[in-house]
């Protein structure tokens, strides 16, 4: 069982190092952990996410069957996040919605698009045991 102290990894290619730093330590926010000559580590949003140097980056991205990204408890924090992509102009994959609507799984979801392709969704669920 995953516990406050434990943390998911996940690694997603990126075609430039600067350009996945630019848009997520300057944009997104997220903070820069440790950077190597072929990868940035990051803290997204409480867990890690580390971005490879790799020319095997997507080119045409699809939201199925590969994405990842946060799932709020609070929608202030969603909000939060909605905002600061609209403010500084991000890439959206997917505007702001509501899914589900009317059922116990309804929820507001978007996604941003990172600079290689990697696609990145945020969600808050109405009803918070929805969560999982």
């Amino acid at each position: 069982m995953c516990e406050a102290r434990d943390v998911f990894h996940l690694a997603v290619p990126a075609r430039d190092l600067d350009e996945a730093q630019d848009f997520y330590v300057t944009k997104l926010g997220c903070h820069l952990a440790r950077r190597y000559d072929d990868r940035i580590t990051l803290n997204f949003f409480g867990d890690q996410v580390v971005c490879h140097l790799s020319d095997r980056w997507d080119r045409e991205p699809q939201m199925y069957p590969r994405h990842f990204g946060v799932t709020f408890r609070d929608r202030a924090d969603f909000d939060a996040v909605r905002r600061c992509a609209e403010t500084r102009a991000m890439t959206m994959f997917s505007p702001c919605q509501t899914r589900f609507e009317g059922r116990v799984e309804e929820h507001l979801t978007f996604v941003l698009q990172d600079p290689s392709g990697n696609l990145i969704e945020f969600k808050h669920y109405l009803d918070h045991r929805m969560m999982y």
